[in-house]
């Protein structure tokens, strides 16, 4: 019998000046085991960055191979944006471009790390799909912080992400780039 998910808590004060959200989140998140700690802060970020109405993580985590890690669906359940997390392949992206309006990626690599081997791979409309990528050292940081049961502040402005965490704060640029530049 493999071992089970470990269920982790957050409450988010989250204050986004750049797109006007301001909400107070309480997240449960399950970490599958396999799941290391960066790709879990990762995936609490992408839902802050990306929250709106409509916002979910996928039902069966990060080991649903059908389904992006966060979706937004309309209130008719039309899947509005299809938002991964970490680093998927140029297939699982493709098919994400095709069915939804808007892909968003969100990982722990360096855009060139992550490019190279999509490098050639046909992805439909990748000039579109919007990566952000979290540095390490500000992954790290907060991974030394992470608790089954959290409270974080995490603000944004001006393209600058925030997390405060007890008395310790941390902080990084958010930086979007197209997974391919266009060719025109």
């Amino acid at each position: 019998m493999g071992l089970g998910a470990t269920l982790y808590r957050f409450e988010i004060a989250l204050s986004d000046t750049d797109r006007g959200v301001y909400e107070s989140l309480e997240l449960r998140v399950a970490r599958h085991p396999s799941e290391s700690g960066p790709f879990l802060i990762v995936r609490v970020l992408a839902y802050c960055l990306e929250h709106a109405d409509g916002l979910s993580f996928s039902k069966g985590g990060i080991s649903e191979t059908d389904e992006p890690a966060l979706s937004i669906r309309d209130l008719t359940g039309r899947r509005l944006a299809w938002i991964e997390v970490g680093a998927p392949s140029a297939e699982r992206l493709h098919k994400a471009s095709k069915s939804t309006p808007r892909v968003a990626l969100y990982t722990d690599r360096t855009l060139d790390l992550l490019r190279t081997p999509l490098g050639g791979e046909r992805v439909h409309r990748a000039h579109e799909i919007l990566v952000t990528a979290f540095p390490q050292p500000f992954l790290r940081a907060l991974e030394s912080r992470l608790e089954r049961s959290a409270r974080w502040d995490v603000s944004v402005s001006d393209g600058h992400l925030y997390v405060t965490v007890g008395s310790e704060s941390f902080d990084c640029s958010i930086e979007r780039a197209p997974l391919f530049e266009s060719d025109s």
